[in-house]
């Protein structure tokens, strides 16, 4: 593995035979470490035969940051076995919780933006970063309605988390346009808001319309192609901040590895287009 990641795919086990043996410049793939936290068996050694030809991100999806709870340290040192063996050149996580008194929600929930929340969130943040000794790029959600008891913005939230922790983002960009259709919010105002130099990751995403009746509301399904306004605002976004790694996520409708391909190479010429892709490091918190 010589070259830089550019844009890569969420590795499916359907597609396992063709994206080992695929060398495309720049191809890249990302896994949810929950299916791999495992101590041995044809899991981990299909995902060291990836390992070998492909740089790997984990994206993470249990650690409820935004839980009044500290991250559960056995999720913690499974994670950190991940990392310590596949190496991946980013680990991420969501802003948003999914834990409550050791019971799960399959689901990551919004949460108010108050000042005790970022107290919180900052928290969780440093103890997984210390756990992990590597940085953490945090995701932005999807909203779909307005909800009450913010103290402040989001890009203002993420950008103190930033300073606060040392953290770095990714940005979801299917995630910003449901938001901005759902409730109203500027899209490109609000990536310009965010600290460039934090950005580490960007997803692409497809998304549906509520089939509800008298519903205009968008849904992140991951579940159809990347919408033609997402594309633009990829367009307009690294435009602007240069070439991040891009991802192309698809978690329903799983489509074959060859289409899978049309989208991912669309990002990778995209990319390609701008100045050498600033890839960030597993760096040890600050």
């Amino acid at each position: 593995m010589t070259d830089c990641p550019t844009a890569g795919i969420g590795l499916k086990p359907e597609h396992f035979v063709e994206a080992e043996q695929d060398r495309r410049a720049g191809l890249w793939f990302e896994v949810h470490p929950e299916n791999y936290m495992v101590d041995g068996g044809p899991r981990l050694t299909w995902l060291q035969r990836i390992r070998t030809n492909h740089p790997l991100s984990l994206h993470g999806v249990g650690m409820s940051l935004a839980s009044n709870e500290r991250p559960d340290p056995v999720h913690l040192q499974a994670l950190k076995r991940l990392i310590d063996r596949f190496e991946p050149f980013v680990v991420s996580e969501h802003l948003a919780w999914s834990r409550l008194s050791g019971a799960y929600a399959p689901d990551l929930l919004p949460f108010p933006r108050t000042h005790q929340a970022l107290e919180t969130i900052a928290r969780n943040v440093e103890c997984a970063q210390s756990t992990l000794g590597v940085q953490l790029l945090i995701e932005n959600p999807s909203h779909y309605m307005p909800l009450r008891g913010h103290d402040m913005d989001e890009a203002d939230f993420l950008s103190q988390l930033v300073q606060r922790t040392g953290c770095g983002l990714l940005v979801d960009l299917n995630n910003v346009y449901i938001s901005a259709h759902n409730i109203g919010v500027d899209a490109l105002s609000y990536l310009l808001q965010l600290p460039e130099k934090a950005i580490g990751e960007i997803h692409l995403a497809g998304h549906n319309a509520d089939p509800g009746p008298n519903c205009d509301m968008l849904i992140d399904t991951h579940a159809s192609p990347i919408a033609d306004g997402v594309w633009s605002l990829y367009r307009d976004f690294i435009a602007l901040i240069g070439s991040r790694p891009t991802l192309i996520e698809r978690d329903d409708n799983i489509p074959s590895y060859s289409e899978m391909m049309l989208e991912r190479d669309r990002a990778h010429r995209l990319v390609a287009n701008f100045t050498a892709p600033q890839t960030p490091a597993l760096a040890r918190p600050v």
